[in-house]
């Protein structure tokens, strides 16, 4: 049986590997591309880790790296577009045998400074490395053909390590592992079902329906149920912060930023069915009453206010905000 996920010794060329490729890239990428960093296990001397090069490419401009897919692709690079982060374009090297990585972001993403601080807390605390070397190994023994539960292995590790490196960031995410599926759910189910059975759990693994988690440091904090229509427009079906959270701003930023990722996919119109309470909210961002011809015909009480709000670059937040 073939391995798919091996986990080897620390190798000293890792470095150089990453010197080498990053040369290209700047040149793939040309005068959008601001900086570049060696990040991930292979960049942690010492640290036992998958042999593939992790890199990291910070750029200007996000949409304009689309018009770089073909340099990119001279590259022996595979595009994979956002991948379940928003606002990120990522690329694989080496179709059977993955040798690299690529990670790029706007300037002032968070995920950037995440990805610093991971790699600088891993180099100077032997102690986590070590541990973190033990369990990737575990996992890869575990599960040699299953990336998703690699991943889920790691998950809560990682996150605790977020939690004490400093880094002081948001993230948006489209659910992947256990943990953040575990709170889709119960955020689903303590402020919109309740008691009642969550009608909808099919729409978990539909290409139309968007599943956002909203992270504040390493805390899932928030949620968003996006569903994507034809006609360039989108039905905001749920947001929730968790109470905890609630009355900083906090929803209000993760909306905006959903409008911007909307307006990157090319959407021009965002509907919701409000409630009375959450009227003032969403009337605050410009929503304006507008039908929200639905087209799965899903019938709603008298109690709801159809809203609707056209969304561009010019009035979604144009900078990434510091929450």
């Amino acid at each position: 049986m073939k391995k798919n996920i091996e986990v080897f010794p620390y190798n000293p060329q890792w470095p150089e590997m990453y010197a080498s490729e990053a040369e290209l890239l700047k040149q793939a990428l040309s005068n959008n591309c601001i900086i570049i960093h060696h990040i991930g296990s292979t960049s942690v001397p010492g640290l036992s880790a998958k042999p593939i090069i992790d890199i990291l490419l910070v750029v200007r401009n996000i949409q304009e790296v689309d018009d770089a897919t073909k340099a990119m692709e001279s590259l022996g690079y595979e595009v994979k577009g956002e991948y379940g982060i928003a606002f990120r374009r990522y690329f694989q090297k080496g179709k059977d045998v993955r040798t690299h990585n690529v990670h790029v972001y706007q300037e002032n993403d968070p995920e950037i400074s995440r990805y610093l601080k991971f790699r600088d807390w891993m180099r100077s605390h032997p102690d986590d490395a070590e541990n973190y070397a033990k369990l990737k190994e575990g996992l890869a023994a575990k599960f040699p053909e299953d990336i998703l539960q690699y991943c889920n292995g790691k998950d809560a590790f990682v996150a605790s390590i977020d939690a004490k490196d400093g880094f002081d960031g948001w993230r948006i995410v489209k659910a992947l592992t256990d943990r953040e599926w575990s709170a889709v759910r119960n955020l689903r189910q303590q402020y919109f079902f309740k008691s009642k059975e969550d009608l909808y759990p099919l729409t978990f693994e539909h290409k139309d329906h968007i599943h956002f988690v909203f992270y504040k440091n390493a805390e899932i904090i928030g949620y968003i149920h996006l569903q994507l229509w034809r006609e360039h427009r989108a039905a905001l079906r749920i947001i929730v912060i968790d109470e905890r959270y609630r009355n900083l701003g906090l929803g209000t930023q993760f909306l905006k930023l959903c409008e911007r990722w909307l307006v990157h996919q090319g959407f021009k119109m965002l509907l919701v069915q409000s409630s009375q309470k959450a009227y003032k909210f969403y009337s605050n961002l410009g929503y304006v009453q507008m039908p929200f011809n639905d087209p799965d015909g899903y019938e709603t009480d008298g109690q709801i206010i159809e809203l609707g709000k056209s969304i561009r670059l010019k009035n979604t937040v144009q900078n990434f905000p510091s929450i």
